[in-house]
């Protein structure tokens, strides 16, 4: 029986599939117990041919591609548990480069009994060329960006609400279940709640690090906040007592603003309050800015890192808000 089964979610992902296997083939971990799974969403570009390509390359690293219809993230994950051999699961993203010795660092972890699911922190990366990508790879990383996110800039090991790639024994799933395929996503949150529920510990060592690549336009930027607001309340209405202060705060701002603003339509001094929320958000943004423009030696951050934030706000914010009305 294999000792690790990486499994991966995929569609479309010809320009970094190549990247995250060549950092599998490198690992320290031992190849001849290793294999990787990856659901593929039947993708229309070229990730077949590159991984293909790959296989051809490096044939002492078992790979396999288990079809993933319905192309959403969680189908994603328990089709590839479902086919997977090893006693160890390791869930990684195909816009992932996991370090040398992720691997055996997450396995270390599990034998050594540090949580039920053993994670790391990402090392965020632009997602592109330009100033648009380097701002959102930043405010990705960033405390105002991101709230208490540990994952994205802890630098302690301890028990975290969620880890973004965990590892697990495979006879987790049979304590607390697959993944919650109606979730389209906040799925491994929702998996890591279920988890915390049934007494196990999600458990984040800084030691184990892979760099993730963030999106590298506003719009992406917005449609992926979007989401994840939108989605939050359907994981929330199921697990309430998991609500953090980092989650909350966006929807209570945006609510804050149109309330203010829909308000001050009979009240006009309100119009003085909705300029005094926005100034007080701004400049808190703009501080962050100069921060980070100074510290980058990067002038073209003073004010694109700020936008990034507000824009993973307001996505989040507004979509929490639309869901709850609309779901």
């Amino acid at each position: 029986m294999l000792k690790v089964s990486v499994v991966i979610p995929c569609f479309n992902e010809d320009k970094t599939i190549r990247l995250l296997l060549e950092a599998l083939y490198q690992q320290t971990f031992p190849r001849d117990q290793l294999e990787v799974l990856i659901a593929d969403g039947m993708s229309q570009d070229h990730t077949r041919d590159e991984i293909a390509a790959f296989q051809q390359q490096r044939p002492d690293l078992i790979i396999r591609i288990v079809d993933n219809p319905p192309r959403t993230i969680p189908s994603a994950l328990n089709r590839a548990i479902a086919a997977a051999q090893g006693e160890y699961i390791v869930r990684l993203d195909a816009h992932s480069i996991p370090q040398a010795n992720y691997l055996s660092l997450c396995v270390q972890g599990l034998e050594a009994g540090a949580g039920d699911n053993v994670g790391g922190v990402w090392d965020i990366q632009p997602g592109g060329a330009g100033w648009q990508a380097r701002a959102i790879a930043l405010a990705a990383a960033h405390p105002i960006g991101v709230g208490d996110a540990r994952y994205r800039y802890g630098q302690e090991a301890q028990k975290v609400d969620t880890v973004p790639f965990g590892a697990f024994r495979r006879s987790l799933i049979e304590r607390i279940g697959p993944f919650d395929e109606s979730l389209l996503t906040n799925e491994d949150y929702e998996f890591n709640a279920r988890l915390r529920q049934a007494g196990g510990v999600v458990w984040m060592n800084p030691d184990i690090r892979s760099t993730y690549f963030a999106r590298s336009t506003y719009q992406e930027l917005a449609r992926q906040y979007w989401r994840y607001g939108y989605w939050k309340v359907r994981m929330l209405r199921r697990y309430p007592g998991t609500l953090r202060w980092r989650q909350a705060l966006p929807p209570a701002f945006v609510a804050s603003l149109l309330m203010v603003l829909f308000l001050s339509i009979w009240i006009p001094i309100l119009r003085w309050v909705f300029v005094l929320e926005l100034a007080s958000y701004a400049l808190v943004l703009l501080g962050v800015g100069i921060q980070t423009a100074v510290k980058k030696k990067d002038m073209a951050l003073l004010f694109s890192v700020p936008a990034a934030i507000a824009v993973m706000h307001l996505a989040w914010g507004s979509a929490f808000l639309w869901s709850m009305i609309t779901r």
